[in-house]
């Protein structure tokens, strides 16, 4: 076994990285350089699930990899192996998996031979050799790397001036399964054309035996790049999105490709392509047939053949090795599981739906992957450069209401206290499936009121849509039949995540916040990548009493349409008494925003209804109230009115500001009490009745300048 090579580690190189401390293994001699020969090797199942192939629907994510640094394009003749040998450890028997040509009492093991265990022949040794002709057309080079099932070999197109390609061999030429595999790519690989995989440009045999030949790819694996250190999350992530492109592709021609791992993606160029397509098999293909890697494969494999969602297990079992800190795949031969915190959140959880031991747990098709993983990846980049990264949700609508908007009646307060029942109702809808027969006749639903709506959907033929719509009208409104109906659906709609969606939303109408946070946190690990299920986690969590902040701040941060987060935020902030971070916040939500004047007249808020220390933020707070035109006279009067009698407690302490001025007048105790007064007699003769009137006249009477003549 190799030992790992850092200061005081203890642990053993296994399948490519330590298994005690998680580092790779250090970086061979230069003239091994492009090779993956230190990289993991693929070993045979005997034991494929076909699954289901469905398709989904500020800053801004580069298509490809073109914001990622260059990487060095690898000159052909230095991927070229002096002495190509495949390293004792990574000797086993195809059929029994037992050890074999290890050596003993100091002698080197052999290459070829036969396994003591079962007697079966086994053959370690390249069969092409520098300047071999292969099909009269390919001049061997040399051989480059050796993977689970074979040698590849550099070699240079004489047809085409040279040109180098790839021949790939089998490792052990005696094994009936390893040629039959080969056979199966001459078959299909041939049909492949995908900008993230490999071409395969011909098939060939020589000396009695059979080579794929494909086209060279100069680049580095991201085995290699994880060799030079940790990979950031972010470019982690995109290396994903052009993975799943790739499998999405494969699995829509009804192929698995099965053995996924750092050293099978080259980055050349702005692109990632899947080399060593040797274990891409068809779905529904044979038990027995399936290749894999010790650590990156699902469980099930060892009894059920692969699937779509098995192929997805090692996507995510690939992206922790290249971006968690301390993990290696394998120990003892046997998987490591993933971490607790693999260093984000979000990316915990798309890992971990991606590897949950029920395959049906799991993604369904690399689509849903995709858009999940992309989801992560924007929150991710959002954090990292300051700055929003939207995107229109294929899942929900939009925000319907700003939660949490109103401010307090109470002056000594902002805001008034979330309203549960308000919350639920101002949450993103889920999107219904357009493919239902029902979806047109949802689509046209006319009416202000729940009660209107629910009886147009209930005289609608019953659909999953219809079904799921009245879940909807009555869990927001947190009507009795909620619960009835959701367990009702729950026979007919299965494991749509939409039912936990809906549960939530009714939990959080009926004043159970603490369920409700519960329900939600689930959907947010059902759907990583999304937006919704955070706010509504975040608007649970603080109805239940509970900090939120965390949540706000992520999705504000992410997209500036969820404008509930940043009134959810605000009041975090001002609970903290941060003011200052409280109107920095509501002051982003957009000028395209229809929540914008119920931002701005909360920012004004902060500043009369909050100890201000400075003069001209409360002279600001009338100056923004004077900005916004549109507002009404009586609103525009009445906030007024709480800036002046803000500006007036400062004054009473420390005296008019030089320089300054306030709503249209100088910040002098004389003009701002006739400026408040004025407000207050208008205020009394809108008002509409006589109690409120009186008032307003004594609140008048109360603030005039007094004059002694």
């Amino acid at each position: 076994m190799i030992k790992c090579a850092q200061p005081g580690c203890p642990g053993t190189i296994e399948e490519g990285y330590c298994d005690t401390c998680g580092h790779a293994a250090a970086t061979p001699p230069a003239a091994q350089s492009a090779s993956p020969a230190t990289g993991p090797l693929s070993t045979p199942m005997s034991t494929p699930v076909s699954g289901p192939v469905s398709r989904s629907t500020g800053g801004r994510l580069a298509d490809a990899l073109e914001d990622l640094p260059p990487v060095p394009v690898v000159n052909p003749d230095d991927v070229v192996l002096k002495d190509p040998q495949v390293a004792e450890e990574k000797r086993f028997c195809t059929s029994c998996a037992q050890p074999v040509g290890r050596g003993r009492d100091g002698q080197p093991g052999r290459a070829d031979g036969f396994c003591p265990n079962c007697r079966t022949r086994f053959s370690f040794s390249p069969k092409l050799v520098e300047g071999d002709l292969v099909g009269g057309q390919y001049q061997v080079r040399g051989a480059m790397a050796h993977g689970g099932l074979g040698w590849i070999y550099l070699a240079t197109d004489e047809n085409l001036d040279g040109k180098p390609v790839v021949l790939k061999g089998l490792l052990n030429t005696n094994d009936p399964e390893a040629l039959a595999a080969a056979e199966a790519e001459r078959r299909f690989l041939t049909s492949v054309d995908h900008p993230n995989i490999v071409d395969i440009i011909n098939f060939q045999h020589h000396d009695g035996l059979s080579y794929i030949v494909m086209e060279f790819v100069g680049g580095q694996s991201l085995h290699q790049l994880r060799r030079q250190g940790l990979l950031p999350m972010r470019d982690a992530l995109k290396y994903g999105r052009e993975i799943l492109r790739a499998f999405g592709y494969l699995h829509e021609q009804g192929l698995v490709y099965c053995d996924l791992k750092p050293a099978n993606a080259i980055r050349v160029g702005k692109r990632l392509k899947l080399i060593d397509l040797g274990a891409v098999q068809r779905l529904g293909s044979p038990p027995g047939t399936s290749w894999v890697t010790v650590g990156y494969h699902a469980p099930e494999l060892d009894t059920q053949p692969a699937s779509v969602v098995s192929d997805l297990y090692t996507v995510a079992r690939t992206l922790a090795v290249l971006a968690v800190p301390n993990f290696s795949p394998a120990r003892g031969r046997k998987e490591n599981p993933l971490p607790a915190d693999c260093g984000h959140e979000s990316f915990t959880r798309l890992l971990r739906r991606a590897t949950a031991p029920e395959p049906l747990a799991r993604f369904q098709s690399a689509a849903e992957m995709e858009e999940q993983l992309t989801g992560v990846l924007r929150e991710i980049s959002a954090a990292a450069e300051g700055v929003p990264f939207p995107q229109v949700s294929g899942l929900f609508g939009p925000e319907r209401l700003a939660a949490g908007a109103a401010l307090s009646p109470d002056p000594a307060r902002v805001f008034a206290e979330l309203d549960p029942l308000e919350a639920a109702a101002a949450m993103p809808v889920p999107l219904a499936d357009p493919a239902d027969p029902a979806a047109g006749a949802l689509a046209g639903l006319a009416g202000r009121f729940p009660q209107q709506l629910l009886a147009q959907v209930e005289a609608m033929p019953q659909t999953p849509e219809t079904m799921l719509t009245r879940i909807r009208l009555l869990a927001e409104t947190g009507g009795p039949e909620a619960g009835q109906a959701l367990a009702d659906a729950a026979g007919t709609l299965g494991g749509d995540w939409r039912l936990t969606w809906y549960r939530g939303v009714h939990a959080l109408a009926t004043g159970h916040a603490d369920a409700a946070a519960g329900l939600f946190d689930e959907t947010f690990t059902m759907l990583p990548g999304e937006l919704a299920p955070k706010l509504a986690y975040a608007l649970a969590l603080e109805a239940a009493g509970k900090d939120a902040g965390r949540w706000y701040e992520t999705v504000w941060r992410t997209d500036r349409s969820y404008v509930s987060a940043a009134f959810g935020l605000a009041r975090r902030y001002l609970a903290a008494g941060d003011t200052a971070s409280a109107v920095r916040v509501l002051d982003q939500v957009p000028a395209s925003s229809s929540h914008r004047v119920a931002a701005q007249l909360a920012c004004v808020a902060v500043s009369a209804r909050t100890q201000v220390g400075d003069p001209r933020e409360i002279a600001g707070a009338a100056d923004r109230l004077d900005a916004l035109t549109d507002l009404d006279q009586s609103r525009r009067d009445g906030i007024l009115a709480e800036v002046l009698t803000s500006a007036l407690g400062w004054l009473a302490s420390s005296g008019p500001p030089s320089g300054l001025t306030i709503a249209g007048g100088a910040f002098t105790d004389e003009s701002v009490r006739g400026q408040l007064e004025g407000i207050y007699r208008r205020l009394a003769h809108a008002a509409t009745s006589r109690r409120d009137r009186h008032a307003l006249v004594d609140r008048a009477n109360a603030v005039r300048v007094r004059t002694w003549v």
